[in-house]
């Protein structure tokens, strides 16, 4: 008895806390500007770009010069800073996929990424993403199959075909 009325005081305590904050005024998101500043104005530039627009040609390529200098004796940060902005996020990967003319042909086509996956030719990211472009194509074939029935279907009842 008494572990029962303790919950209905504690739902009912839930309850009302909850239309409590529903009745609150809503707090902007952000810390907001005072009256009368309304924050930078649109295009104004910030400071690294500023410090970026004041160096001449010579003064970056310069930079550039000396980062290249870290990095080929041996500064790791400037080596992965270059590495990251130089290499390809992504490869391009070749695998052989069968022709594809109708939708059931994505099931073999499936069978060859998941091969391709096992024999550690691509990723299984790699892979997600081929699976991906895959079924799309598997479902473009299809609604162009439905559009090419429908029609037939038309015209059979319009008597035109």
């Amino acid at each position: 008895m008494y572990l029962k009325l303790w919950e209905e005081r504690r739902c009912s305590a839930r309850v009302s806390a909850m239309t409590d904050y529903t009745r609150a005024t809503p707090t902007v998101r952000g810390r907001p500007f005072a009256k009368g500043n309304g924050g930078r104005r649109p295009g104004s530039k910030n400071q690294s770009t500023r410090l970026l627009a004041a160096l001449s040609n010579d003064d970056k390529a310069e930079l550039i010069r000396k980062g290249v200098e870290l990095a080929l004796a041996g500064d790791t940060t400037m080596l992965k800073f270059f590495l990251q902005r130089i290499l390809p996020r992504e490869r391009s990967v070749s695998i052989d996929l069968p022709k594809m003319e109708y939708a059931d042909d994505a099931v073999e086509a499936l069978g060859s990424i998941a091969a391709a996956i096992g024999e550690e030719k691509i990723t299984p990211s790699e892979g997600a993403i081929i699976a991906a472009l895959v079924n799309s194509y598997a479902r473009a074939i299809d609604t162009a199959d439905v559009v090419k029935r429908l029609d037939a279907l038309e015209a059979r009842i319009n008597g035109t075909a």
